[in-house]
C-alpha cells in the first residue's frame, strides 16, 4: 500500500496503536518523530524532545554507544543494533535500524523499544 493514500491522522493513529515505542532521528541526529502508544512509552518523550539532538536524550554514560551506532549507520558498516536491559522490573528490548531511501542514502535512524517481559514467558504455541 502506498502511504500517500493515508491521511497523516491515520498514519499517526497506526503508529500509536503499536505496542512499541518508535522514534525517528534524521540524518543530522535530530529527533523528528515519536509515537505515543496507548499503554504509554517506556521512555517518555515530550514535544520538547522534537528538534533536539538525540545525544541530548540519552544518559551521558551511553553517548559513546549512541554515537558509534549512528556512525555505523551513516557509513553503512552497521545495519542494526539491539540491546536488552532490565528497567523498572521489566525486560526491555531496544533495536535501532538505519532508514535509507531507494538509492541507499542514509535518511536517519529508527529506534524501536518493547517491553518483552511477558514475551519471554511464552512456551509452545497459541494458534488462532
Amino acid at each position: 500500500m502506498n502511504l500517500k493514500e493515508l491521511s497523516l491522522e491515520t498514519i499517526e493513529a497506526l503508529m500509536d496503536a503499536l505496542p512499541l515505542d518508535v522514534s525517528f532521528v534524521d540524518a543530522q541526529d535530530t529527533v523528528k518523530f515519536f509515537n505515543t502508544p496507548k499503554a504509554g512509552r517506556l521512555f517518555p518523550r515530550t514535544k520538547m524532545d522534537l528538534g533536539r539532538k538525540v545525544q541530548n536524550c540519552h544518559p551521558p554514560q551511553s553517548l559513546d554507544k549512541v554515537n558509534a551506532i549512528l556512525t555505523g549507520f551513516k557509513t553503512g558498516s552497521k545495519e542494526d543494533a539491539a540491546f536488552w536491559i532490565n528497567f523498572k522490573g521489566k525486560i526491555v528490548y531496544i533495536n535501532y535500524f538505519p532508514v535509507r531511501d531507494a538509492e541507499g542514502k542514509y535518511l536517519g535512524c529508527l529506534e524501536v523499544t518493547q517491553d518483552i517481559t511477558e514475551l519471554q514467558k511464552l512456551t509452545g504455541e497459541k494458534r488462532l
